[in-house]
Formats: C-alpha cells, structure tokens, sequence
C-alpha cells in the first residue's frame, strides 16, 4: 500500500493502482469518458486531466500509477483548465441533436458538458459528418456523435473476443467502423449500447420509443438462460420497451447477452394470448376466466394418473411449486420440467438439482476446464465470457464436442466426433487418467474400457485436468438431450473424483434448478423428501394419457420429439394449455387456453445454474385478461378442493418452497453405477441443437434477434465427405427420413459438422417434423 493525498485528502491506496481507481475508492469524482472499469486503459479522451504535485503538465488519471507521497488535484484552476480545455475540443465536431437522440438524458457527455464546458462555441469552422453504416438489426448508429472514446472497440475485444468494430484513418478523419462492409455478429454485440457515452451506438429496436425520463426501470431476473442475470427492465405506456444489465458481480457483472437484451420484443408479439379460451366443437371461443377454469376442472376431474404435465424450465418456482401439488393432489406423478431430455434411465441415482457445481465467478478462475456438449457461446453467452477471462489468466478450456463450433478465446485440446461416440471419447480419457492416477478402474468399468484406445490428445486432456490446482468438467445443455446423457454423467463424474475437479451441468432453460428443488420432477416432490414412480417427460408422450397440462411450452417446438408430442397431443381427450402465446399447433390439439403471463409480467423466484435463488416482481401489468401462472394454478387447487392452496402472495409459496428444500446439497457427485455399454450408433446420425433463438417462447418471438445471422437454419449442413458417401453433392435439395417421419430441406456443406452426421437444428419448422435428435437417420435427394 502506498500512502498519497487527493485534493488535501490522505489515503492508502494499492500499489500499482490508477489515479482514477484511488479517487473513485475515496468517493472523489474525476470527470472521465473513455475509462470504464471494466475494460483496458486507453487513455485517449483526456477528459481525466489532474494536476500532479512537481508535475510542470496535467495527466491522465487513468494512465497515471500513484506513488507514495503523491499529491493530487482534481479541482485546482491548473485542473479545471485542462478539463475544460478537452471538453471543448469534444465539443467541436458533436452534432447539436440532443432533443432527438435516444441517449438524451441519460448522455454522460451532457452530463460533463453542464459542469466543464463552455457557454459558446469559439469554432465557426464546419462540423465533421460521418456517414452512418447499418451493422445490423440491433445496433443503432449515429456516428457524428462519436467522440472516439473507443470503448465499444474495447468492449468487443474484452467481452465478446472479436476485433468486429474499430478505429480507422487518423486526427479529424478518425471513425469508427467495420474493416469490412459487415454487420456486428456477437452474442454479446450490445454491450457496446451501454459502455458508449454519447448516443453514436443506441438499440435499434427501441428506437425512438420513449426518452430516458418517461420509462420507468425494474429490477428483474433475465429468464432465457441458466445464469439468471440480472437486468433492469424500462417500460413506457405499460409496455416493456428495453432491457439493459444491472450490475451483480457475482453473476453478469456489468453485462448482458443479446438473448437477454432484446428478447422483450417478443412480450409485443401478435401472437399474445390475451383472454381465455375454449374450444366448441372445432371452433374456438373467448370466455371468461370462471368458465374456462370449470372447463379445466370437468376436463381433469377423476383422471387421475391418467393426467401429465410438462412444465417449462423457464417457469418460476413458485409455478413448478403448484403445478406439482395440483397434479399429486389429483392423484397423477406424471409431472417434468425437462422437456429437452431423452434419457431418463439414471433418475434416483441423480443429484436433486443438476447445478454447475460452482459459483459463476468461480469459472474464471479455473487453471483446467473440459466442456461436454457445449456449444457454449450462444447457450450460456455469460459463462462463455467467464471461462475465455480463465483463458486469459492462462486457464486450459478444452472440448469434448459433437460439433466444431467457433471459439472466441483458445482451446487447448479438442475432440469433436459424432454424437454417438461422445461416451467412448470420454471412456479414453477417464482410461488416460486412470494410468495417470494409477487408481484402479471402478467395478464394471475396466471390461467396458478395455477395448477403447487412448490417444495423445486424451491423455492431454487427462494431464491437464490431473496438475490444475483448480479444475472443473461441465456438461453442456446439447449433451443434456443425447440419448446416453446417464453415460456421459457416469464417466464425467468418475473423471471429476479422479481429477479432483469440480462437476456440474449448464442446464437448459433460467429455472431448471428451481423446478427440480420445488419437485417438478416424476420420481421425487419438493426438496426430494419423498419417491414416486411417476412418467417422465418422454413416457408422457409415448404413453399417449388421456389429459395433459402443459405450463409455458409449446411441445413442437420444445420438446425432444416434437413429432411424437403432436401426435400424442392430438390424440388426447383433454388438454389444457397455460401460455403467454398461442401457436397454429396450439390450436389443433388444445381444449382450453388459458393467458399466463411471462416473467415480466409476474413475481417469483428463479434459481440459477450456481444454486443462488434470485426474487423478482413484475415490470408491466399483465396484458389483458392475462394472469399469473401461479395464482391460476391456486384457483384451480381450491376449484378441486385440494389442501395446500391458501396462498394470497407468491412470496408465501416461496417460504413454503424453501422450508422444504432448506436441507437439500448442491453437490452433483453420483454413486458409481457402470454403463452397461457405451452405445454407438452405425449409420449417420442427425444432430439437432437448440439454436441460440430459439431457446423459449419469448425468445422466438423476439424479431429483431430472429433478423440476426444467428437465427436458426431451416437447411441442414454436413461436412463434403459426408455428402459424397451419401452421393447428394448435385443435390439442391435432401430428405430426412426418420421412422415414420420425413421432411425435404434445403442443406449447405459446413466442415464444422462431423463424419456421418447431418445437422438440423432444434425448435425449426423442419426439424418439429421428425422425432428425437441425435439418433439414426436416412437422407435420399429430393
């Protein structure tokens, strides 16, 4: 610690530390545009000019270290003329359109303008105008205004790994641009909204939809993905209208992924469910909420368990809380929340909450890290941001992975193969750490591994997870929906207690947690104090029952077989959706629709993936005859005459949700039970990821983030050796064909797709067609 004085203040301050950092620890403000404290010094504004004791010129306090003894001043004249002297010189070429530009009253360079600049301008020479490029459908700008602070170059190198935005030309002919005519791609392009301090980089969807003074901010939880980051969500007119990131260091820090930030869009959507309604024969009638609930209660009365319900990971917990009561108070086990898994045959011997085993901060300070079926970047964008920071520090991120997606950061190791040969790829490396660790095989595993070679990139992946002082092995959210996910558990857990490593789960959707804690699960209820022998999510579908409650999904788009669901739907006497949208499907096999609102219409509670429950209220009122899922699910238990349903608040169940679950462990460690094989599948093999928008209900309305180049393809994509083997190279045009189900799609070469596969994504229109993903399919030319 050094000991300096700020404007006739003494402190101590850190060794090595900025200027700027000591005056902001003391509460002393130093005007200041292109540090951020989240992003490298650059030192090109000026606008932080102090006087320095024996310093004969001013200095940049955010490029200036201090030194014991050191005297600062801020406010002296010597200071304040500088400050102002800069300010001026910003001032000179800034458009004069403050009463148009979205940035108005939330602008930091109006904000400094009032306290260092000038009454009048002394430049009468003509402003420098910068021809504005479109970088895409959810940036706005308005270059003018840029004061080449450079944060957004900044942002998007730090945050998002990508050079997408930079500073061309020199002096007065500085902008700043793409090198190339092209859009700004990231996950994570939005960031640069916030850090800019003028209005040259606005949202373009809000555009000019109401000034910073009009909209009203509530806190909140971001609800499309397993990280729960917190946001802050505006509204105008009762409408949500921007989401912008609140600062939680533990979680999002100071950012936001695009998913989380544009995804209001879809609470506007055409398709909004807005009063309750019936069907009349085939046609359909709005009612009111007490005969569409005795509806429900006619249709669900002495079913028994002949009634399942699917409910959405992305309902909150206070939703997963009733919904399990109703159903066991009906008489029916069949209830799950994980609706994009397929194999269920390891449940018991699975932890209660699937987390990541670790908090979130934690990632970033890993030395080893092995993902499985990830593709990390556009399923959790914010644990991306956490590991490529490890990366940084000198961390090793290594792959296990079905297909070679982009990294922003470096891989130290990476294996990418078929689905179907995933577990034995994961077999080689626990077999490498098992000669490393010179531990003997668990039972059962030595027979099943004999036969499995060890390469020198698995024996890498070993080394590195066996020397880290800290290491952690996560499965991802695609290989939680591969048909031998028991297997890849199995081995990755044993490789953890080997490694002595951390292990855990990047789970689909922002409340799977929570909806496991509140025992929306078929074989346990809440804080898995008792054992049913209920149907899972997949048994539901297969065993077509007679009724149905489905809570925030649409199962074609959803669910893991969406074919199967439609059909299994169809079929049904009854069924009941509770949704904030209503879908053509929803309409075909559904016999009461009742409005629930999202979750910025609604209060509760999510979990996130580290184990931190986070409460929220509701930023708008719901829209129309819309209500909260919860107190719908509370009408209905009294309707039914059940106990349990007294609750006037959502913060009641949330009480009662943790008095239940107060004991439960966030430890995923299983007990060993070996494979019983490793199960390859010959032939090609048909890999359906969930695309990035295409996660939810919200998420796929949203247009702007459908306008992007993330939007999931209707083509499917397999690699040139691929093709030629299957003989379809001339071919516009292929059909997939699987069981009893096809669809003819257009399909593109992608070398990131491996031998013997083809690429469909998830929750598309073509891929709703077929059944589950990564299983065996045919392709024959259209």
């Amino acid at each position: 610690m050094v000991t300096i004085e700020i404007d006739g203040v003494s402190m101590q301050t850190r060794k090595g530390a900025m200027i700027i950092h000591a005056a902001d620890d003391a509460n002393i403000y130093i005007p200041r545009f292109c540090y951020h404290k989240k992003l490298p010094i650059a030192a090109n504004c000026r606008m932080c000019l102090v006087e320095v004791e024996k310093v004969p010129k001013p200095l940049p306090a955010c490029a200036t270290p201090v030194a014991e003894g050191m005297k600062i001043f801020t406010r002296s004249e010597f200071a304040k003329k500088a400050q102002k002297g800069v300010m001026e010189f910003l001032l000179i070429n800034h458009p004069l359109d403050c009463p148009i530009c979205d940035q108005g009253g939330e602008c930091e360079l109006q904000d400094i303008a009032m306290g260092y600049g000038g009454s009048a301008s002394r430049f009468a020479e003509n402003k420098r105008v910068v021809a504005d490029k479109n970088i895409g459908p959810l940036i706005a700008t308005e270059m003018t205004r840029c004061i080449h602070c450079t944060r957004c170059i900044r942002t998007l190198e730090l945050v998002n790994g990508e050079s997408e935005l930079g500073a061309m030309n020199r002096g007065n002919r500085t902008t700043i641009g793409t090198y190339i005519e092209s859009s700004v791609d990231s996950e994570m392009s939005g960031n640069v909204i916030d850090v800019c301090p003028v209005g040259a980089l606005t949202s373009k969807p809000s555009r000019f939809s109401a000034r910073a003074w009009e909209m009203r901010a509530h806190s909140s939880i971001a609800a499309h993905d397993c990280v729960g980051s917190n946001v802050n969500v505006h509204t105008y007119n009762k409408k949500a209208v921007r989401t912008v990131p609140a600062e939680n260091e533990a979680i999002n820090e100071v950012w936001l992924s695009d998913r989380d930030r544009y995804a209001y869009e879809g609470l506007n959507s055409d398709e909004r469910l807005t009063t309750p309604m019936i069907k009349v024969g085939n046609e359909w009638q709005e009612t009111d909420w007490n005969t569409a609930l005795d509806e429900v209660v006619a249709g669900l009365r002495d079913q028994g368990d002949a009634i399942g319900c699917l409910v959405s990971p992305n309902a909150t917990t206070e939703e997963a809380f009733l919904a399990q009561r109703l159903l066991r108070g009906l008489g029916s086990q069949n209830i799950d929340h994980r609706i994009g898994q397929q194999d269920f045959s390891d449940d018991g011997n699975t932890p209660l909450v699937q987390g990541l085993g670790c908090g979130l901060d934690g990632l970033e300070s890993v030395n080893a890290a092995l993902l499985i079926g990830s593709n990390i970047r556009h399923d959790q964008p914010i644990v991306s941001h956490r590991l490529r920071k490890a990366v940084a520090n000198g961390g090793q991120l290594m792959l296990l992975n079905h297909v070679d997606y982009d990294m922003n950061y470096p891989v130290s190791e990476k294996i990418i193969v078929s689905p179907s040969e995933m577990a034995t790829e994961l077999a080689a490396i626990v077999k490498a750490m098992l000669e490393i660790t010179s531990e003997s095989a668990p039972e059962g595993l030595a027979a099943l591994i004999d036969s499995v070679g060890v390469t020198d990139a698995h024996r890498a992946i070993a080394d590195h997870l066996k020397v880290a002082e800290s290491a952690s092995i996560l499965i991802g959210m695609q290989a939680m929906a591969m048909p031998n996910l028991s297997t890849l558990r199995a081995l990755a857990a044993l490789l953890a207690r080997l490694a002595d490593a951390s292990f855990g789960y990047l789970p689909r959707g922002a409340n799977s947690s929570g909806a496991s804690l509140a025992g929306a699960l078929p074989y346990t209820d809440a804080g898995g104090q008792s054992a049913y022998s209920g149907l899972n999510a997949a048994q539901m579908m297969d065993e077509k029952l007679s009724a149905y409650v489905l809570l925030n999904i649409e199962p074609e788009r959803d669910c893991i077989n969406p074919a199967q669901a439609r059909h299994a739907l169809g079929n049904a006497n009854f069924v009941v959706c509770m949704t904030p949208f209503v879908s053509d499907a929803m309409r075909d096999y559904a016999n009461v629709l009742l409005p629930t609102a999202p979750s910025t219409e609604t209060s509760g509670t999510f979990v996130n993936a580290s184990g931190r429950w986070q409460r929220f209220a509701a930023a708008c009122a719901p829209l129309g005859e819309t209500r909260p899922a919860w107190k719908v699910l509370r009408v209905l238990g009294n309707l039914f005459d059940l106990s349990g349903f007294e609750y006037l608040s959502s913060e009641e169940v949330r009480a009662e949700v943790e008095r239940e679950t107060n004991t439960v462990s966030m430890d995923n460690q299983i007990d060993w039970q070996c494979p019983a094989s490793l199960g390859r599948t010959d032939g090609l093999v048909r890999i359906g990821d969930m695309p990035i928008y295409g996660t939810d209900n919200v998420v796929r309305r949203a247009a702007s983030l459908q306008n992007t180049v993330h939007t999931a393809s209707e083509s499917a994509a397999m690699n040139t050796a691929t093709a030629g083997q299957l003989g379809v190279s001339d071919a516009s045009r292929i059909v997939l064909s699987q069981a009893d189900d096809e669809v003819s799609v257009e399909w593109v070469i992608d070398e990131s797709v491996p031998n013997n596969c083809v690429m469909l994504a998830a929750s598309t229109a073509a891929s709703s067609q077929l059944g589950v993903p990564y299983h065996a399919v045919t392709i024959t030319k259209d």
